[in-house]
């Protein structure tokens, strides 16, 4: 189901209404039946990976608590296996496939095994790496045993976050199903207002950019240097959008009912370097592989050529976490060079670079939207036009359009808002009641009569 879609304004607030009217265990039945038709929405069949990685984690977490030595790392592993099997065969099968038989056919062999015709299942990386969590956090001693089956199914599968995160720690939310929240007005407002801002962000923005986007990005052979600069500006300003707005529906539906999701997004754009960028873009990934691959790999506790295998590890496999294809793996691995370069450039340096903020800013903006030339782009040739393009300055044949020059002069207007936003209104104040009011409606309106609506899923849905 679509946050950007009347049937989900519908399902959320019958949702919302239900939750208030019943006891603690009556809550917890309605969300996990309304979490599951939430996901069978989009594809039935899939809810079954659900159930059988929902099963072998909660009885993992079980049998590992019980358990001492080997036995207690073979039941960790078991479930990991299973969680990463899943993820593995439906995520990445033919992906190794392909590059396998694209590798024995220099040599004359053909592949025996085959591709499967199937859909990749709807957040399955999300609430995979969620799953993970709990069983590993039980390993280490570090989170209680769920011993019911019900909370803890719902804690895998809470719908505001289960299909695009925030990809949450058991100590931070399966202790919150145990609580029963009473209606709280303020968190009503403040959760109301973080859902319109959301919303703001995925229809009036991402989704008005993503039309010169998708216009270009589909034939990059046919657009000017300029086009293809200006398209890839506006992605960069899209995904924000898109992502960070479906974090903030998520945060926001959560919080009205009285639950706490982590923040997952902090104006990471306004980063000074690709540190600082990544302790502020998806930041419940970011911090997933930081505590469970890259302290485990070492950290900076390693030798200096240690130290930057981990970060070029931990960035790798972060762009393949995001899409089986090349492209991911180089926009991953690009991340992970640019860490590894800043840390010379600290140690090797004879001076000190001058502290330029703003300058800072923008070198960091322009480094992380080149990286997003491969995140969107329609495999590796089509990379190559476009950064070719871009950096030929090319630019003298003009710029190509599919909506008119208001329409053009309207989305930088917004992109703006967004900075002046993130810059000197971080937060959004809703304690002032009739303020609210006018705020809230204020970008309801805003977006029923400036949005772009249609099918448009979110970016991360595909993840």
């Amino acid at each position: 189901m679509l946050f950007n879609s009347l049937q989900f304004v519908f399902f959320y607030v019958v949702v919302t209404i239900l939750y208030f009217s019943l006891r603690h265990r009556g809550r917890i039945w309605l969300l996990l039946l309304a979490s599951s038709y939430f996901y069978l929405v989009f594809k039935p069949v899939y809810i079954l990976i659900l159930l059988v990685t929902i099963i072998v984690d909660y009885f993992a977490g079980i049998w590992i608590s019980k358990s001492e030595g080997k036995k207690r790392k073979l039941l960790l592993v078991l479930s990991l296996i299973t969680n990463i099997g899943f993820l593995g065969f439906f995520k990445y099968w033919n992906f190794i496939n392909k590059n396998i038989s694209a590798g024995l056919a220099l040599i004359g062999i053909e592949n025996p095994l085959h591709d499967y015709p199937f859909d990749l299942p709807i957040g399955l990386s999300f609430h995979t790496f969620q799953a993970m969590s709990y069983t590993i956090e039980v390993y280490r001693r570090k989170q209680k045993t769920e011993k019911d089956f019900i909370v803890y199914s719902l804690y895998v599968m809470f719908y505001p976050q289960l299909v695009a995160g925030p990809i949450e720690r058991p100590q931070n939310l399966l202790h919150q199903f145990h609580t029963n929240f009473k209606y709280s007005f303020a968190n009503l407002k403040a959760g109301l207002m973080q859902m319109a801002w959301g919303m703001f962000k995925k229809v009036v923005i991402a989704d008005r950019l993503s039309i010169l986007v998708d216009y270009c990005y589909d034939n990059p052979s046919e657009y000017s240097g300029l086009t293809m600069l200006i398209a890839t500006i506006f992605f960069t300003i899209q995904i924000y959008c898109d992502f960070s707005g479906y974090s903030d529906i998520a945060i926001g539906a959560a919080r009205t009912m009285g639950f706490d999701l982590m923040m997952n997004f902090d104006s990471p754009y306004l980063s000074k370097s690709i540190s600082e960028f990544w302790r502020r873009w998806h930041i419940s990934l970011s911090t997933w592989f930081k505590d469970y691959l890259y302290i485990p790999l070492g950290g900076n506790r390693v030798g200096q050529w240690r130290l930057y295998a981990n970060y070029m590890i931990v960035f790798t496999v972060s762009g393949l976490w995001h899409g089986a294809a090349w492209t991911f793996i180089i926009w991953g691995a690009l991340h992970g060079l640019y860490l590894v370069l800043a840390i010379m450039r600290e140690r090797y340096l004879p001076f000190k670079l001058p502290k330029l903020p703003f300058l800072s800013m923008l070198f960091t903006f322009i480094l992380v939207m080149i990286t997003w030339v491969f995140f969107r782009a329609k495999g590796l040739f089509n990379a190559k036009i476009i950064l070719s393009k871009i950096f030929s300055l090319d630019y003298f044949r003009g710029f190509e359009m599919p909506f008119s020059t208001n329409e053009f002069i309207f989305c930088w207007f917004l992109m703006i808002l967004l900075f002046v936003k993130d810059i000197y209104f971080r937060k959004i104040s809703t304690e002032h009641t009739p303020a609210f009011y006018f705020k809230f409606v204020g970008l309801l309106l805003v977006c029923y009569f400036f949005g772009v609506f249609g099918s448009n899923q979110f970016i991360y849905f595909q993840f």
